[in-house]
């Protein structure tokens, strides 16, 4: 099953490497992902920004139905991570006990597989948060 083309997975490998953002020069707010207009207020006047790599985890999920793909990293966590400066929602890895998580714990970003495409074979890699040592 193919998720995006490789043409696709190519143009959105930075921001999605290196935790890229977007800031509004009107409002001054971030957001992420980034994109051409600001989602609070509209202006188009926006540029992209490196977000900072550690957060903390305001609240998250534990799935244990998960697809094909992920069965071997089950049960899987997401989790609503607040940057400061912006929200991401990303997978939680390098939890051995989704039970002992705890909200407001700081998290960091980490480089990880996000997915493989049997078809093309194309690994795709993305930032993914762990809890920070």
């Amino acid at each position: 099953m193919s998720r995006e083309s490789t043409v696709r997975e190519w143009r959105t490998r930075v921001p999605r490497y290196r935790l890229l953002g977007g800031r509004c020069s009107d409002c001054g707010r971030s957001f992420y992902p980034p994109a051409k207009a600001c989602p609070y207020c509209g202006s188009r006047n926006v540029a992209e920004t490196e977000l900072p790599r550690v957060g903390r985890l305001e609240a998250y999920t534990v799935l244990y139905s998960v697809e094909s793909g992920a069965r071997d990293r089950s049960p899987v966590v997401i989790g609503l991570v607040d940057l400061g400066v912006a929200k991401v929602v990303s997978e939680i890895v390098d939890v051995s006990d989704p039970e002992s998580l705890e909200r407001g714990v700081q998290v960091e970003a980490v480089f990880r597989r996000i997915y493989e495409d049997g078809d093309e074979g194309v690994i795709v890699y993305g930032v993914k948060f762990r809890p920070k040592a």
